[in-house]
């Protein structure tokens, strides 16, 4: 069975833990749902099946019913807190108490690093600027910034791109890239992330066409009644001009920007008929 710190669902957890036990004992729902102190000898049954929820208090009684002790608690906690979340911000704060717990532990969770830059406009930003300003002291690179961020700000920036493997330091000081574009992934935690970053730059776009000058902006739109059928070309096109854009940007050998590009195509009406 894998560590408690790999699982996303704590339903799935319990659903191995019995499994386990039952492989290697006579072990039934019955006997766990005592050992946890349930009166419905199925209650967990159906907690792995979705059909039952657990709250805290009876998380607690079920981590102790599966043997965990000290971060192996906290973390189970944390984890249907994640999985009951009802919105982002919730969501937030369970993975950042997953994170707390592991970090406290010396224990390394699998896509922390990703959801880390994922969850901060500054990152991506600075992983941009930093190797265009080579001998640069983070104080210079706040103030390139467009949107206000301090030179502490900067530096914590910097530490956490070299210590995540997204940046290079060389003995001079100066700063490359890694690799020349990231991806987003598709891991548990990094969608949330994503959209935080979606929504800040979607802020920074605001601000932009409010208080740029045209030519350093470009902003175009189109409201389109189509099929399902043509929206799914219509994002194959995006797609592909997403890839264009990138191997544009993968050629470039030098930065005198860092530009922000956003492709959006939402719905803004119900089905029809």
């Amino acid at each position: 069975m894998k560590p408690i710190v790999e699982y996303r669902d704590y339903r799935k957890f319990i659903q191995d833990y019995y499994d386990e036990q039952k492989r290697t004992s006579s072990f039934t729902w019955r006997d766990f749902a005592a050992l946890a102190g349930f009166g419905s000898p199925v209650f967990l049954k159906y907690v792995c099946e979705g059909k039952k929820n657990l709250s805290q208090e009876t998380a607690t009684r079920v981590a102790n019913a599966m043997g965990l002790n000290g971060y192996e608690v906290e973390f189970f906690q944390a984890l249907v807190l994640f999985n009951h979340a009802k919105d982002d911000v919730e969501r937030k704060k369970a993975i950042d108490a997953m994170q707390k717990v592991a970090s406290a532990n010396n224990i390394k969770i699998l896509e922390t690093e990703e959801f880390a830059y994922f969850d901060s406009w500054k990152n991506p930003v600075i992983r941009e600027l930093a190797p265009a300003m080579p001998g640069a002291k983070p104080s210079k690179m706040a103030e390139v910034c467009k949107h206000k961020v301090s030179a502490d700000e900067v530096a914590e920036t910097l530490r956490f791109l070299v210590g995540a493997g997204l940046l290079n330091k060389d003995s001079k000081g100066n700063f490359s890239q890694t690799d020349k574009a990231i991806s987003s992934g598709d891991g548990d935690f990094v969608p949330l992330a994503v959209r935080n970053m979606h929504r800040q730059m979607g802020s920074f776009a605001l601000d932009a066409l409010d208080n740029l000058p045209v030519e350093e902006r470009q902003f175009t739109g189109l409201t389109l009644g189509i099929s399902e059928e043509e929206y799914a070309q219509v994002l194959k096109e995006l797609a592909k001009c997403r890839r264009n854009i990138m191997a544009i940007a993968s050629r470039s050998e030098k930065t005198e920007r860092v530009y922000r590009l956003n492709m959006q195509m939402f719905p803004l009406t119900e089905k029809i008929g």
